[in-house]
């Protein structure tokens, strides 16, 4: 009896002696990610791909302020007669209110369109052999040839560089036009390793010149043509977040303008080397196209180059030429 009440006293001892039971702690659950905001195929912009218009405008020294190229999602740096260079601006996640001076097509400008499948194409004259050309190319041509809907001439500028036009009047007569598609750039806020740091790179043609000095406060590539500040008529300073100098093929066209200068034809299907510009830094790439249809890939010790997202601006010269950089 004794031996079982000291047991008994044990075990109640011991009970109460252990702890009480807690409750699980409980885990928080996991805060859903937030979805990246998508991006343009054109520039890596945040924003949405909608149409593509291309707009051809005169970069001589008559045309500058120029209108619109600050909204563009690339712009094309191409050689015509005498040396001089002319501007292609393509358009997708944004729209100006206004652009121009809008100036003639060139042969070329067909070529390089292809890859974006059926865009609008606004220009203003070519040459009479090219004009049927152009209509029968797989563009919606929204020239004023064909129509002066959305071109108006603007007071306090003289003929030719005083031709402007509404882009949204111009996409509303290619209601079928494509949107933007990948036409092979890549893009990330972070500069691959390697490169050369660099202050200022030129690009000089037969009649004409682009220097694209880094502005670290802006973070871009700021723009001189000709040794002189390429200003917008919005306001700013033109320039880009990435620049790329092609090297490619221009050779003489059968194309030519009223006073005997000739047309040179700009090669960019093919492959060859390329400076791309972004960050302060030069890197010394690759470009390939393989046909018309298909966009360029841009390739960095053999893997593809980053673009910085933003404005691109594609420098087209001649392989026997060689851009200074400093």
């Amino acid at each position: 009896m004794v031996s079982a009440l000291a047991t008994a006293a044990v075990l109640a001892a011991c009970a109460a002696e252990e702890p009480a039971p807690t409750a699980a702690p409980t885990v928080p659950a996991a805060s859903p990610s937030p979805a990246p905001e998508p991006t343009t195929l054109l520039s890596g912009r945040v924003g949405e791909d909608h149409r593509v218009l291309a707009v051809k405008i005169d970069n001589t020294v008559n045309s500058h302020p120029q209108a619109g190229v600050v909204a563009a999602d690339i712009v094309y740096l191409e050689e015509v007669e005498y040396g001089l260079t002319r501007l292609m601006a393509v358009y997708s996640s944004r729209y100006p209110k206004v652009v121009g001076p809008v100036r003639s097509a060139r042969i070329a400008d067909l070529e390089m369109l292809r890859q974006y499948g059926e865009p609008a194409f606004a220009y203003s004259g070519a040459n009479p052999r090219l004009v049927p050309v152009l209509r029968a190319a797989p563009l919606y041509n929204v020239s004023d040839d064909v129509s002066g809907e959305g071109y108006w001439r603007q007071d306090g500028r003289s003929a030719p560089w005083d031709l402007f036009a509404d882009p949204e009047q111009l996409l509303a007569r290619a209601p079928h036009a494509d949107r933007a598609k990948d036409i092979g750039f890549t893009f990330s806020d972070a500069a691959p390793l390697g490169g050369s740091m660099a202050r200022q790179v030129t690009v000089a043609w037969p009649g004409s010149s682009a220097r694209f000095r880094w502005d670290a406060d802006e973070a871009r590539w700021r723009l001189w043509m000709d040794g002189q500040p390429a200003m917008a008529t919005e306001g700013p300073q033109l320039g880009a977040t990435t620049v790329i100098v092609q090297l490619v093929d221009v050779y003489p066209s059968e194309y030519g303008d009223a006073y005997g200068g000739v047309t040179p034809m700009t090669e960019t299907v093919g492959r060859g080397r390329a400076l791309v510009l972004r960050d302060g830094r030069v890197y010394r790439c690759r470009w390939a196209r393989k046909t018309a249809e298909e966009g360029t890939t841009w390739t960095y010790r053999g893997s593809d180059m980053p673009m910085s997202p933003g404005q691109i601006w594609v420098a087209l010269l001649d392989n026997d030429r060689r851009p200074v950089v400093r």
